[in-house]
Parts: C-alpha cells; sequence; structure tokens
C-alpha cells in the first residue's frame, strides 16, 4: 500500500468508490461487482507440504486484478501478531495483543483492496458460522483476523477489491498443504521497491521446513516500499534507472540517499503506497509470551530481505501461530530462540518465493508497417473504468494514444498524446523505464497483455 497511506485523506481520494465501473473479458462493461466471477487456487507455481491442519485457500477477481488469501486451522488455535508498518489495517489485532492463554483463533486472512479488503476478514467468521462449524454461544463465536495490502492507484484502472463473496469463495475452496505462489491471491497487483522507483511486480511466498517433529511454515504477501534482497545482498526485481548496474545492490542505493530516489542517479561505478503482511505458523505449543517473541523476533529478521522496511508508508503486520500439535516438552521439541531463528529463515525463503516472473517489454519492429485498414480500424474511445479512458488517433501516419479520462492509463497520459511504436500485427509498444505493451483484439485495448493485463472496450462510434 503505499501502505495504507501517506494520510488518510489520500488513502481515500485513491479510492473512492466501492461500485466501480469496468471492462470484462467478454468486452462489456460492468457497473457493480455483481457479475464478476471468482476464481479459486489459480497459479502454476504452489508450494506443497505436508501439515492436514493447515489449509489455505485463495480467490481472484481477474478484471482487477485483486485477490484475498485465507489460511485456515482444523480448530481453533493460539494467535499473537506484531506491527512495524507506519499505515497498517487490520482485523481483530488488539485482541491477539491481550495474552490470552488459550487457544480461539480460526482463520487470518489476508486481502488486497485496500481497508476496502478488510471485509475479507469477517467474511471468513461468517463463513464459518454460515457452513454451522461455528456458533452463536460466547465460546463458540469464529474469531478471524487479518491485514490488507494497498492495490489500487498507478497498478491498474479500476477500482475493483476483494468482498465479502471472494473471501468466502476462497474459504470454501481451502486445501491442505498448497500455496499459489507469486502474484496470485491476495498479492495478484502488489508491488515491491517503489521507494527508489523499481516499481516491480510482486506477489505472495510461502516456505515450509521440518526438523525432526517441529513444522515451521511462512508466508508473506510482500507489497514492500523497499527492495526485495537475496542473501548475497542483491536487489531480486527492479525496473532499473537508466544507467544503473546490471547486479544492482540496495546497500548502493541506500548509501546514494536522497539522491538514489530521483530520476537520473547513477550509483559510484565501483560499486506509493506499500506493505508487506505476513503469517509465520509452528507447530509447536508456546506459551502466549513465547509465541509473541517469536512474532516479534521474525519480523524484526524481514529487514534483512526486504530494504528499507517498516517505513512510514509501509503496513507491516505479521501473525504468529501455534497450533498446538506437538507438546513443548516432547521429544524433538526446540527451544523458543532456536524457533525464531529457524523460522526467520523460513520467511527470508517466503519473501524470495513471492517474486513472480516479471514481464518483458515488447521491441519495437521498424520493419513492420500498420496497414492503413488497421489504422483506421484501431482509432477511437476505450473505457477502462469510470475514470480511465484512452483515445486512439492517428497523427501523421503514425497511431498515438492519450487518456482522456480522469486519470493517466500507466505510460499513456492525459497531458500528451504518446506514439503507440508497431511491434508485429495489432501489437505496440510505448518504450521506457516502464514499458508499455499494447494490444488490439475485438475491439478491445489491452494494456499489458497477459498476466497483469487491463482491458478497455471500444465506445460505440
Amino acid at each position: 500500500m503505499r501502505t495504507l497511506h501517506s494520510s488518510v485523506a489520500a488513502l481515500l481520494l485513491a479510492a473512492v468508490t466501492a461500485c466501480p465501473v469496468h471492462a470484462s473479458e467478454s468486452g462489456t462493461v460492468q457497473t457493480s461487482q455483481d457479475s464478476l466471477q471468482p476464481v479459486t487456487n489459480a497459479g502454476e507455481k504452489k508450494l506443497q507440504f505436508d501439515w492436514p491442519m493447515l489449509e489455505i485457500g485463495t480467490g481472484e477477481y481477474a478484471e482487477g486484478p485483486t485477490g484475498v488469501t485465507v489460511f485456515r486451522f482444523g480448530r481453533k488455535v493460539m494467535g499473537a501478531v506484531d506491527v512495524r508498518g507506519g499505515g497498517p489495517g487490520t482485523v481483530n489485532t488488539d485482541f491477539l495483543r491481550l495474552g490470552y492463554n488459550y487457544p480461539d483463533l480460526d482463520t487470518v486472512v489476508f486481502s488486497g483492496g485496500s481497508w476496502y479488503g478488510l471485509e475479507a476478514t469477517t467474511a471468513a467468521a461468517t463463513a464459518l458460522k454460515d457452513d454451522g462449524v461455528r456458533g452463536g454461544h460466547w465460546d463458540n463465536v469464529a474469531l478471524s483476523v487479518g491485514a490488507i495490502i494497498y492495490d489500487f492507484g498507478d497498478r491498474r484502472l479500476n477500482e475493483i477489491y476483494p468482498d465479502k463473496r471472494l473471501a468466502q469463495a476462497a474459504f470454501r475452496a481451502a486445501q491442505p498443504g498448497v500455496f499459489p505462489l507469486g502474484a496470485q491471491g491476495a498479492g495478484r497487483s502488489a508491488r515491491s521497491g517503489q521507494f527508489f522507483g523499481c516499481n516491480a511486480h510482486s506477489g505472495q511466498g510461502g516456505a515450509f521446513r521440518q526438523v525432526g517433529p517441529v513444522k515451521i511454515a511462512a508466508f508473506t504477501v510482500v507489497n514492500a516500499f523497499g527492495v526485495v534482497t537475496d542473501r548475497n545482498g542483491n536487489v531480486v526485481a527492479c525496473n532499473p534507472g537508466e544507467g544503473w548496474p546490471k547486479t544492482l545492490r540496495p546497500t548502493e542505493l541506500l548509501a546514494g540517499m536522497p539522491n538514489s530516489r530521483k530520476p537520473g542517479w547513477q550509483p559510484p561505478k565501483e560499486a506509493g503506497r506499500n506493505t508487506t503482511v505476513s503469517l509465520v505458523v509452528v507447530n509447536q505449543t508456546l506459551e502466549p509470551a513465547l509465541l509473541q517473541r517469536i512474532a516479534v523476533q521474525v519480523h524484526t529478521s524481514m529487514a534483512r530481505g526486504l530494504q528499507p522496511f517498516a517505513t512510514e508508508y509501509d503496513g507491516d503486520v505479521l501473525y504468529a501461530v501455534s497450533t498446538g500439535e506437538l507438546d513443548d516438552k516432547q521429544e524433538g521439541a526446540l527451544t523458543s530462540v532456536d524457533l525464531g531463528v529457524i523460522a526467520s529463515e523460513v520467511m527470508w525463503d517466503a519473501i524470495l518465493s513471492s517474486v513472480p516472473e516479471q514481464p518483458r517489454a515488447m521491441q519495437p519492429n521498424k520493419r513492420f508497417k500498420v496497414a492503413a485498414a488497421d489504422v483506421t480500424k484501431y482509432q477511437g474511445d476505450y473505457k477502462f473504468s469510470e475514470f480511465v479512458s484512452v483515445r486512439i488517433s492517428e497523427q501523421g501516419g503514425k497511431l498515438v494514444a492519450q487518456a482522456t479520462g480522469a486519470r493517466d492509463a500507466f505510460a499513456i497520459k492525459k497531458q500528451a498524446a504518446v506514439e503507440l511504436q508497431p511491434v508485429a500485427q495489432g501489437d505496440f509498444t510505448v518504450p521506457g523505464r516502464y514499458p508499455l505493451n499494447v494490444r488490439f483484439a475485438d475491439g478491445k485495448l489491452i494494456l499489458n497483455p497477459g498476466h497483469w493485463q487491463q482491458i478497455g472496450v471500444k465506445s460505440a462510434q
């Protein structure tokens, strides 16, 4: 989120409508979310592990794209929380801080959609009630906790958010031992490295390790203001500035502050709104104080994998859960200190696994000539939502694009038309630090075709 916000007012201005107009895959412009179809447990790359007690379900609206991730436990478990970022958005966080020494937690929910996505957390609780798992008696009420990331603004051209219907679809699709990695679930439109202008696609990551009878799992949705950093000290994903080294290190970026945040900065030759929400789960019994210490220790360790970490513009939240399946006096149980150290390494693995394959920019083809009939066919106004439209026109025999709605459309700005440089039949590109791929197909304008595509529908002439 830049994480949630630089201020409450800025956040609300960035996400002002709860009933968006958006272009669907069918090429129609819709005015509500009622017809959106939840996609559950999507993604080809998945972490698989053996832990029947822990079930995970993801739900997505491809039209956003945005989504939700639900962690469901086989029975009530112990939970703790640690909050580090300057703009968190959470549900039921204070209850976990009370330190009661009995299991009461049913689900942990991560969601896109900024504060609108908090609906997903309460939706998981009502699903437990509606499905007869929990009831209304004081000792059987469902408890769900959760946190959100900001995934609106310039990363997509609509304001679709994860709602109750999507969250409950994810809850009911939960399955044991399978976790989609990358830009799926709550991480569907996540981003990292905005602090340095990297603006790389991000997502959700997970990792699992078993030491004897002890099981440790870590999950995270990385929407960090800082850059993802590997164990060799290199930046994992970034849209670099001109002249930046091929192998980029955060130490160079941090040492170059504040100039490294400015356009045109180059490191020495010798050398938005964001948030990361996370969960660490152990099967070993831990009393509340020790579980809280695990949360603090693991959350602190994440500053190695995300640099900088926990800024004013991050809403970093970490939940720690003990399922209590393994008694802490049993042979093979670990000390809480050892648990914290191992869990911290597992979390770093989870951070690294969150980075999806970055899209490739199309390369202009100077030899390709757009047919005159196609130039005529492509021209027109394309609507992406009630606040983003793009006009395609011809200037000097070339196709140009200009945003005509209330907001820009990525590299297509309101203030001036930009040339669409041809690549192949129907494909164009707008080169730059953040290149934009463009495709015309069946009366639609597709920006960044592929996993993060946005579809505009051509208006009737």
